[in-house]
């Protein structure tokens, strides 16, 4: 059996939040945010997250959840998001997949290469 899962993809502010919130209203589902703006705190401005009110209607994974000095990457989000969609599953609830960065929505579809761990001081060298 195929486990479903529901994609909401598009450019900020045309209607990907109102389409996700209706959707998961009608199905009884949740939401995981894929846009990488919206997974920082504070990062309020120019990033159209939903409101407050809207968040308390329906449950929002990965967003608001890191600080703004915090790394956070595609393969970090890929694993994140299939643990949330199979935790929905279980649950018998079709996750609703919603944003903006076409990375993290592609590392989540195809998969992507294992996070690597950074070398600072060869980071520090190339300044």
């Amino acid at each position: 059996m195929e486990l479903k899962v529901i994609v909401i993809v598009g450019p900020t502010c045309s209607g990907k939040t109102s389409l996700s919130l209706l959707t998961a209203e009608k199905i009884n589902s949740e939401i995981i945010s894929a846009d990488s703006r919206q997974f920082y705190k504070f990062l309020d401005i120019g990033t159209a997250k939903p409101t407050q009110n809207e968040v308390g209607k329906i449950k929002h994974h990965l967003l608001d959840f890191l600080n703004p000095n915090e790394d956070y990457n595609a393969s970090k989000f890929e694993k994140d998001a299939i643990n949330i969609i199979s935790e929905l599953h279980r649950n018998c609830k079709i996750p609703i997949v919603v944003g903006g960065s076409g990375l993290y929505i592609k590392a989540l579809v195809d998969g992507i290469f294992d996070e690597v761990d950074t070398d600072e001081n060869y980071r520090t060298e190339l300044l």
